[in-house]
C-alpha cells in the first residue's frame, strides 16, 4: 500500500529542462533562485565568452606590475637605435620582432606590448576605484531616496538633476589646475601621476553615480511595500537597519548589472580625459594616453595605434555583453 508521501512523489514530474537537469527520473529537484540564474548564465555562450575575456583582463592587470618588477615587461626604457631619422620604427609593422612582439613606440622606441599591457593596470585600476565610489554613492542615496520619500526624495532628486545638468567636461578643464593644486598642497598627495589619478577617480565617481541612484530608487519603491519591510517596521527596526539589512540584500542583482555597465564607461572616460591632458601623462602608460599618443602615428605606425584601440573596444564590448547576460540570467523575463 502506497503512502501519501509516495503518491505525492509520483506526481512531482516536470517537463521544465532546467528543473530536470541532473534528475533523469523526472522528479523536481528544489533549486534556489541563484542556482537557476547560474544555470541560465552558463547556457549563454556569448556571456560566458565575455566573462572569460573580462577575467583575462583583470588577471593581466594584476600580473603586469609583477612582470615589470621581474623585468619581463619594460614599458619605460627607450630604444632610440630601433628608430630611423624620422623617429619611426625601423622595419615592417612598427618594428615587430621576437624581442618586441607588437613593435616599438614611435618617437621613443619603448616596447609597445609592455606599455599596452602595463596600461591595462592603470586604466582598469582607475575605472574600478571610480566605479566603487559611484556605486556606493548611487546605492546609498538611491535607497534613502526611495525608502524615505517626501522631502528627502525631493532633495536627492534635485541633486541628481543638478549633477546631470552640470557641464562636466568644461568644468573639468577649467578647474583642473585649481583642483590639482589643492590635492597636492592641502591634501598632501604627491604631484604627478598620484595627484592626477586621484583627481580623475574622484571626478568620475562624483559625476557617475546618478544612473545607479535612479535605478536603485526605482527598485526600492517596490520593495518598501513588501511584507518583510512592514514586518521589520512593526518589530521596531531602526530606519538604517531597514535600509541596509532588509532592502539592500534584495538589490544585489541590479547593482551587479549596473557595475558591469559603469566600469567600461569609465575606461572610455579615462581615455577621453587622457586626450584632454587631465589624466595620467606619459611616460606612465594608460590605454588612454597610449592610444591618443598613437594617433599622431596612425598612418606611419598602424600597429602601434591598432593595439590600444582594439583593447579598449574589447574591454567595453565584453563588459557590456557580460552585463546583458547577467541581466537576462537574473531576470528571465527580460530580453536583450
Amino acid at each position: 500500500m502506497s503512502t501519501p508521501s509516495s503518491d505525492l512523489e509520483s506526481h512531482l514530474v516536470t517537463t521544465d529542462p532546467e528543473a530536470l537537469e541532473g534528475d533523469p527520473g523526472g522528479v523536481i529537484v528544489s533549486k534556489s533562485p541563484m542556482q537557476l540564474a547560474m544555470a541560465r548564465f552558463r547556457k549563454d555562450k556569448l556571456t560566458m565568452v565575455s566573462f572569460c575575456i573580462v577575467v583575462f583582463f583583470f588577471v593581466a592587470a594584476l600580473m603586469a606590475p609583477i612582470l615589470v618588477a621581474l623585468d619581463v615587461l619594460d614599458p619605460f626604457t627607450t630604444n632610440l637605435d630601433l628608430l630611423d631619422e624620422n623617429t619611426l620604427p625601423i622595419g615592417r609593422f612598427s618594428g615587430m620582432s621576437w624581442d618586441h612582439p607588437l613593435g616599438v613606440e614611435p618617437g621613443a622606441g619603448r616596447d609597445a606590448l609592455s606599455r599596452i599591457w602595463f596600461g591595462i593596470t592603470f586604466s582598469l585600476g582607475i575605472a574600478l576605484v571610480a566605479t566603487l565610489i559611484a556605486m556606493t554613492l548611487g546605492v546609498v542615496l538611491g535607497i534613502i531616496s526611495g525608502a524615505s520619500g517626501g522631502w528627502v526624495d525631493a532633495i536627492i532628486g534635485r541633486i541628481i538633476d543638478l549633477t546631470l545638468a552640470f557641464p562636466q567636461t568644461l568644468m573639468l578643464l577649467a578647474l583642473s589646475a585649481v583642483a590639482l593644486a589643492f590635492i597636492e598642497e592641502v591634501m598632501g598627495i604627491p604631484a604627478g601621476d598620484a595627484s592626477r589619478s586621484f583627481y580623475v577617480v574622484v571626478i568620475l565617481g562624483l559625476f557617475g553615480w546618478t544612473g545607479i541612484a535612479r535605478v536603485t530608487r526605482g527598485q526600492v519603491l517596490s520593495l518598501r511595500e513588501r511584507e518583510f519591510v512592514h514586518a521589520a517596521t512593526l518589530l521596531g527596526a531602526s530606519r538604517w537597519r531597514i535600509y541596509f539589512k532588509e532592502i539592500l540584500p534584495n538589490l544585489w542583482a541590479p547593482i551587479l548589472v549596473q557595475l558591469t555597465l559603469i566600469l567600461p564607461a569609465f575606461v572610455s572616460a579615462e581615455a577621453a580625459l587622457s586626450y584632454l591632458g587631465i589624466s595620467i601623462r606619459p611616460p606612465t602608460p594608460t590605454l588612454g594616453n597610449v592610444l591618443f599618443d598613437a594617433l599622431r602615428y596612425a598612418d606611419s605606425a598602424f600597429i602601434y595605434f591598432f593595439g590600444p584601440a582594439v583593447l579598449i573596444a574589447t574591454i567595453v564590448v565584453s563588459f557590456n555583453l557580460l552585463g546583458d547576460g547577467l541581466r537576462d540570467a537574473l531576470d528571465p523575463k527580460s530580453g536583450r
